[in-house]
């Protein structure tokens, strides 16, 4: 296996949040024995714990050269078609869509600077990907791949006759040589 390039570990701030909605929670039961409204506090105080928790538990994502690790789960970056972002920032949630059609939610919970850090790490590397509905290239401002050109010949075919398109063409280059095609106002200046 190969080194990671980058390793994004989840912040030990959501665990923190987490215990806290637990003392919540605890207090807010402690005083629901006396006043039964408080109940409803504790009930949201879980709610939000258990919503923190598994936010903080959430796997380590890896940025190698061919592939992107989330926990134990390797993607190669040829596989990635779309990268498309939520409004989440912080933590970070991206949709991931792959070649099979398969669409993944990759959830970093990660301070702002890690999270822009991963962001700008899986847009790099999606190569194959549109990156918010815009292709690779075009997305970091490269020029276009080249178009390569077709050994096939367009046929060309006769608008004119012959003696008229040497008329136009005998126009053409005294238009070029006076500047106009009109003599008459060439004879007035």
């Amino acid at each position: 296996m190969t080194r990671p390039l980058a390793r994004y570990i989840p912040s030990r701030r959501y665990a923190s949040l987490t215990l806290c909605a637990l003392i919540g929670a605890s207090f807010s039961a402690w005083i629901g024995m006396h006043w039964e409204p408080s109940w409803i506090a504790a009930g949201l105080f879980v709610a939000s714990a258990v919503g923190l928790a598994m936010i903080a538990l959430r796997p380590v994502v890896e940025i190698h050269e061919t592939h992107l690790l989330i926990g134990r789960r390797s993607i190669p970056w040829d596989e990635i078609r779309r990268v498309d972002q939520t409004g989440w920032h912080s933590p970070l949630a991206l949709h991931l869509t792959l070649h099979s059609g398969e669409r993944l939610l990759l959830l970093y919970p990660g301070d702002y600077d890690a999270c822009g850090s991963l962001l700008r790490h899986v847009r790099r590397f999606s190569r194959r990907a549109l990156l918010d509905g815009v292709p690779y290239r075009q997305y970091w401002g490269e020029p276009p791949v080249p178009v390569k050109a077709t050994h096939e010949t367009v046929q060309k075919y006769p608008v004119l006759p012959p003696e008229e398109e040497e008329e136009i063409e005998r126009m053409l280059q005294r238009l070029r040589t006076v500047g106009h095609i009109d003599s008459r106002s060439s004879d007035e200046k």
